[in-house]
């Protein structure tokens, strides 16, 4: 992973300038310091009494409390991330079950076919694993009645 190269920005907020450093870009942050003005400009325009400084700390308690807003939406988010990925995870064991009953199913059909007996409905998976079972019974008696 590269580390980004600390960069100094010159910030005039509320007609003082700071010197910010960082590694974000100048359009990043010619963006933070249009909005903090922008915001700090609404703060007096609210409440003209408020100094800069008392614009300054509101400003900064509007923010933290936005950024802790932010971070429990994006908690929640995560968490139902991990659970959608769990309820993925299963699905795809349930479709990979029922594909495996459906074969049970058509290999049943199959020895149900060669027997002759397409005219037998198969209801669900443990009557057609009867069929496998028992046509593999039959094969090993077959077999073992030629080997003698």
């Amino acid at each position: 992973m590269m580390v980004k190269e600390k960069t100094r920005y010159k910030a005039v907020i509320a007609d003082h300038t700071y010197t910010i450093i960082g590694q974000e870009s100048k359009q990043h942050m010619d963006l933070v310091t249009k909005l903090v003005n922008e915001q700090l400009a609404e703060i007096k325009h609210i409440s003209p009494q408020t100094n800069d400084e008392q614009a300054s700390v509101l400003l900064a308690i509007n923010a933290i409390s936005d950024q802790l807003k932010k971070q429990e939406k994006v908690l929640n988010l995560e968490q139902e991330v991990a659970e959608l990925k769990k309820r993925t995870i299963r699905l795809a064991e349930l479709e990979n079950r029922i594909k495996r009953i459906e074969a049970i199913e058509e290999e049943a059909r199959v020895v149900l076919k060669k027997n002759g007996q397409e005219d037998v409905e198969i209801h669900n998976h443990m009557e057609a694993q009867q069929i496998l079972n028992e046509n593999r019974k039959q094969q090993i008696q077959s077999k073992s009645t030629q080997d003698q």
